[in-house]
């Protein structure tokens, strides 16, 4: 198969994508990503649980003391080198819960502070985790004033 070939051909391009392509093992990722993220679910609402019949809590300050642990949790197994090997096996299903902004926020903390605390530390704090609280508070502005206009 000569270079013209494939670039005239979508077929003769497509056998070769396929061949030099890894295989996708979605499934599996899919499953981990699944198992790891309701562990980290049951985990937050075993401690909200806590909260509320062991710690005598209301329920919203429950919720706080189970979000707070779990970010500790994170943030600690992310220090030790623990959370990234979990990240690694899960996928999204240890980021997309709170876990996921815990180490979006120790990670950098942990690269940068050998350049010190301003340059360094304060500097590179919010280089993962700023942007997605950008666009979220941004997101939750406008449609905010999306309701407040279609409730007027």
């Amino acid at each position: 198969m000569n270079r013209k070939n494939i670039h005239s051909d979508p077929k003769a391009y497509q056998t070769l994508a396929d061949q030099v392509s890894p295989n996708s093992k979605m499934a599996q990722m899919l499953l981990r990503s699944f198992w790891v993220g309701g562990v980290i679910c049951v985990l937050g609402q075993g401690l909200t649980d806590i909260g509320r019949l062991v710690l005598k809590l209301p329920s919203s300050a429950a919720s706080t003391f189970a979000s707070i642990v779990l970010v500790f949790l994170t943030a600690l197994l992310t220090g030790i080198g623990i959370f990234d090997k979990i990240g690694q096996y899960a996928g999204a299903g240890s980021f997309v819960p709170i876990s996921g902004f815990a180490n979006a926020m120790v990670s950098p903390a942990l690269e940068f502070r050998r350049e010190g605390l301003v340059l360094g530390l304060a500097a590179k704090l919010f280089t993962i985790a700023g942007p997605v609280l950008v666009y979220g508070i941004g997101a939750s502005v406008i449609v905010g004033l999306l309701y407040a206009i279609i409730r007027w």
